[in-house]
């Protein structure tokens, strides 16, 4: 069976080559395989995998990531999210043809997907302002009061029409009240007015932290600007090396802010008011700016947070210095954040941004979830995309994580097209509020192609092979196509 790898795959080595000026005969030899079987794997009828896929990835000149990018994937699971639509149970649409969309018509596929949000959005606002003049509490005193207003408006016009018998002074009088109310109903309805808008923007189908979220995605969770800001500002603050770095951020965040930080305050929340300073000019604030796929201020105030963040964790973890220490550990996140000083999560996630060309570490997928499975962050890769909304398979290692608060869960999981990867998980502890409230757990997750996992201290141990026995799982159960597995909570929504 084709897999979706097979169908996004295919046309992008078939566009890469023809832009080469290459003919399959002449890539074919390359490879040492048949022209007839390139033929097959152009027009997606073969899965590519291992030393094959690395060795076209090379004659293409393109990393493997670059062959199935994250925005085809993402594009394809929300082509599948628009064939769950009972609106379209009627046509009986299947993954393969989802998939074919996404491969061959890219630009129809957008359209598709655009269209669908439309609607998707007007109808949550029709459900949103229906369910509002039903309950809400405020709409209701909003239009008894403008009943009111209008029925004390038309009383005293009407004693003005007939005024003939009026002294002036009483005219004035109901005149003025006439005035009043008129004024009062103005802007009752100008708060209504407002209302209806807020009630309208509030609902959108791609939130603010999804935009936020395709937007790291498109830029492959690198920004080359922000390290080389964060470079300038450990110069700037005098940072040489590792020694005594708390002391010399805060006396930086003294010397820009005029107010000594906490004493004891942690390197990252030291670096973040660092990054304040600063936040407002620069290469943070010409980043941001040049973010034109947000589309509204609550993303634009996301993404600066992330990009602040992101810029904090640079100088606290210089890129060169993090890249030499991960590849000395093999890439272990809790060896990493015991040497700069950072927790797990934080170690994780920088893991995340070591995209720069020519000096990249693994490429690590991350997500972090909270003990109710919802997500606090993700960052998914090209053939292993996190869901957008809802929780994913319960056979994850993240979800494993949380019945062994502590211990670190790995994973060899398979998922129904045949992609492996390696899943690595720990629960964190989070800042959260005194007893008696209960503790806040999350659960960090890295998760790499088994392709890069003989790299990582987490591969030890494990048989990678392709014959190795792994865990069966899928994406989540809307759209997982295992009809068998005991795990599954949903029906799926479209047929295998």
């Amino acid at each position: 069976m084709r897999s979706t790898q097979a169908l996004v795959v295919g046309p992008r080595i078939r566009d890469r080559r023809r832009a080469l000026g290459m003919t399959q005969s002449s890539l074919a030899a390359t490879l040492g395989i048949s022209p007839s079987y390139l033929n097959l794997i152009e027009a997606g009828r073969r899965n590519i995998g291992g030393a094959l896929l690395k060795h076209i990835a090379g004659a293409l000149g393109l990393a493997i990531d670059d062959l199935d990018g994250a925005a085809e994937r993402r594009l394809l699971a929300d082509l599948t999210e628009l064939s769950a639509e009972p609106l379209l149970a009627g046509l009986a649409l299947d993954r393969a043809a989802a998939a074919d969309v996404a491969g061959h018509h890219r630009q129809w596929a957008r359209a598709l997907v655009a269209l669908h949000r439309a609607w998707l959005d007007r109808g949550r606002a029709v459900n949103a302002l229906s369910d509002r003049l039903r309950h809400d509490p405020f709409l209701a005193d909003a239009v008894h009061s403008l009943l009111t207003r209008v029925a004390a408006i038309k009383s005293s016009a009407e004693i003005v029409e007939h005024a003939e018998e009026l002294a002036p002074a009483q005219l004035r009088r109901f005149a003025a009240i006439v005035g009043s109310d008129s004024r009062r109903l103005a802007d009752l309805a100008q708060t209504l007015a407002a209302f209806f808008e807020r009630a309208h923007s509030a609902v959108r189908s791609v939130t603010p932290a999804g935009e936020v979220d395709d937007y790291f995605a498109d830029r492959g969770h690198h920004f080359p600007a922000l390290e080389e800001a964060a470079r300038a500002l450990r110069a700037a603050a005098g940072i040489d090396g590792d020694d005594d770095i708390e002391a010399r951020l805060a006396a930086f965040v003294e010397r820009s802010q005029g107010m000594r930080p906490p004493p004891g305050a942690p390197r990252l929340e030291l670096a973040l008011r660092a990054v304040e300073s600063v936040a407002g000019e620069g290469p943070l604030a010409a980043e941001l700016q040049r973010a034109t796929s947000l589309t509204n201020d609550a993303a634009r105030r996301r993404a600066g947070r992330a990009l602040a963040a992101y810029l904090a964790a640079a100088v606290v973890m210089p890129y060169d210095e993090f890249l030499a220490a991960a590849r000395h550990s093999r890439f272990d996140a809790e060896a990493l954040g015991r040497t700069f000083g950072v927790g797990f999560a934080h170690a994780c996630g920088r893991l995340v941004t070591l995209r720069r060309p020519g000096a990249e570490g693994v490429p690590f997928a991350l997500m972090r979830i909270d003990a109710a499975g919802y997500q606090t962050w993700r960052a998914p890769l090209p053939r292993l995309a996190l869901p957008r909304h809802g929780s994913a398979c319960p056979l994850w290692a993240v979800y494993l994580a949380l019945q062994s608060p502590g211990a670190l869960v790995r994973q060899l999981a398979e998922f129904p097209g045949g992609e492996r990867f390696l899943l690595v998980a720990r629960t964190v502890d989070e800042p959260g509020p005194a007893f008696p409230m209960p503790r806040r757990l999350a659960s960090v997750m890295l998760a790499c192609n088994v392709l890069y996992a003989d790299q990582t201290l987490y591969g030890e141990g494990l048989d990678l092979s392709s014959a190795a026995k792994a865990v069966p799982v899928g994406p989540n159960c809307r759209v997982c196509t295992r009809t068998d597995c005991a795990y599954r909570q949903e029906d799926p929504v479209i047929d295998a």
